[in-house]
């Protein structure tokens, strides 16, 4: 235990958000969890911090004065790898799906349960530093599929490594935000087994985003871009009209 508060309190949190209350509340629980914090009031604000101080993950608010957050998420997306999560309030639907799309590795609305935004923190940074390491490591030694001794899960032409959050799609390696995973993951659990969108919203997203039936199609439509060859006839992750999707298992060494 002590080791993870050791380990954590290297990560520093950027939180972008003017309503003083609740950066208020980010900041003491955050850094009781062992994290250092950085505070912007502004869209401008935070982008300027975010390029300066390199965050290791970024707290995102929609609302904010000067530039807004979906535009804040936009240019740290094109230049930064950092993990983004964004917070917006209940009935911004439209924001959220936006947000996806511009990259943001996470999304929760307020009002928030603290021991969940700590949690989606936790994992988000948790991936990141896996997949630096596996980058490190893929320079360092290339060791066969076979060799490895994590947990994995392939599908046809899908290879997911669990432990260390690794997809890989016709032996390419692709990368996931940290929900995207989690729906891959999910799918590729129950292979060729239709899973609904209200299964994935409870299932991968938990029960305060029931309604927000588009946030699956467009983290779908995400995955997609990055698994299939055309995603105008897609041969993997496959829609069941009407119903939800599936995973397909009968690409495994078709080429087409």
């Amino acid at each position: 235990m002590e080791d993870n508060k050791i380990e954590e309190a290297k990560k520093t949190i950027l939180i972008v958000d003017d309503e003083k209350p609740i950066v208020d509340i980010l900041v003491y629980n955050l850094q009781k969890e062992g994290y250092e914090t950085i505070e912007a009031v502004d869209g401008q604000m935070g982008i300027d911090l975010a390029f300066s101080k390199k965050p290791d993950l970024i707290l995102l608010d929609i609302m904010l004065p000067k530039v807004d957050g979906l535009t804040v998420c936009k240019k740290i997306r094109n230049s930064l790898n950092i993990p983004i999560i964004m917070i917006s309030a209940k009935d911004e639907e439209i924001d959220k799906i936006l947000g996806l799309e511009l990259g943001a590795d996470d999304y929760i609305t307020k009002p928030f349960s603290v021991r969940e935004l700590v949690a989606r923190v936790k994992a988000n940074l948790r991936k990141a530093e896996i997949n630096n390491s596996n980058k490190v490591a893929e320079v360092e030694e290339r060791r066969p599929v076979s060799e490895e001794k994590d947990k994995t899960i392939e599908i046809g032409e899908i290879f997911i490594n669990l432990d260390k959050f690794e997809v890989k799609v016709r032996n390419k390696p692709i990368e996931l935000t940290l929900r995207e995973f989690e729906v891959l993951r999910y799918l590729a659990s129950q292979p060729g087994q239709v899973v609904t969108r209200e299964a994935l919203l409870e299932k991968v997203w938990g029960y305060e985003y029931y309604g927000d039936i588009r946030t699956v199609d467009v983290t779908i439509r995400r995955i997609r871009e990055k698994i299939e060859v055309d995603t105008s006839s897609p041969k993997l992750l496959i829609t069941k009209r009407g119903v939800g999707y599936y995973l397909s298992s009968k690409e495994k060494g078709n080429n087409s």
